[in-house]
């Protein structure tokens, strides 16, 4: 078995629902949850994959063992939107493109899942942009902050670029650590 320092479960309902072949089979899906968190030595955490968890799904995954929360709430890539384009059938692109704008915002998630579970490990993650978005999460609540876009963004640059933005990005992040 491969080592790992934790696990991240995706959930991705709506994703799967607009995915050719997707498993829209999720009946007992948090006895499944669970169990992996019980029988795993390393932490298990559970990510949305950008319409958000609400409180009331946070207390539900931390009660069955999660260990941290990404609530990735809405304002960053929408997997239903991604599946759309790879849709050839008219009628699932349209029915997609009715959740164009679903989803919860990130920092209503993160606000919510503190006020209801003070201890809880949470990360925001969807629809971050930038150190000043990350700075935003951390106060609302948040333990850490994680995004992707504009990162990857970058990675179609030559490298002698990227290594340059990394210096920067890093750079402001150990000047907003410290400060």
């Amino acid at each position: 078995m491969a080592e790992a320092d934790a696990l991240v479960l995706h959930l991705n309902a709506l994703q799967e629902a607009f995915q050719p072949g997707g498993d829209t089979d999720f009946g007992g899906l948090l006895r499944r949850i669970e169990e992996v968190c019980r029988r795993l030595s390393v932490p298990v955490g559970i990510k949305e994959v950008g319409w958000g968890i609400d409180s009331d799904t946070a207390r539900r995954l931390t009660d069955a063992g999660a260990a941290f929360i990404d609530v990735a709430g809405a304002g960053g890539t929408s997997w239903s939107q991604v599946e759309k384009l790879r849709q050839s059938d008219p009628v699932v692109r349209a029915a997609a493109e009715a959740f164009v704008d679903w989803g919860n915002p990130t920092a209503e998630c993160v606000r919510e899942v503190r006020e209801v579970l003070p201890g809880a490990v949470i990360i925001a993650s969807g629809g971050l942009a930038s150190g000043v978005d990350a700075a935003k999460a951390l106060a609302l609540g948040a333990n850490a902050a994680g995004f992707g876009r504009s990162l990857l963004r970058q990675a179609a640059v030559p490298e002698a670029t990227l290594r340059l933005i990394w210096s920067e990005s890093s750079w402001s992040f150990v000047r907003l650590c410290s400060a």
